[in-house]
């Protein structure tokens, strides 16, 4: 996966976004895998997996707090 953009993540649907997040996940699963087996090439990558599934999830509740709002 390669950087995502946070322009790009605003982009993108709802389910797109779940997809996204899901996929971030897995990835931070793995290489939190790779690092106990000390396998891992590049350490930033962890990181850049928490930042990107962070990001993913405060558009998510910015959505759903702009959707409380909207109703009110």
């Amino acid at each position: 996966m390669s950087a995502i953009k946070i322009t790009e993540l605003r982009d993108m649907s709802v389910d797109q976004l779940e997809a996204t997040l899901k996929e971030a996940k897995d990835k931070l699963f793995h290489l939190r895998l790779q690092a106990r087996m000390e396998r891992l090439d590049s350490p930033s990558e962890l990181k850049k997996n928490k930042r990107l599934i962070a990001r993913i999830l405060t558009l998510k509740s910015l959505r759903k707090l702009k959707k409380e709002t909207d109703i009110k």
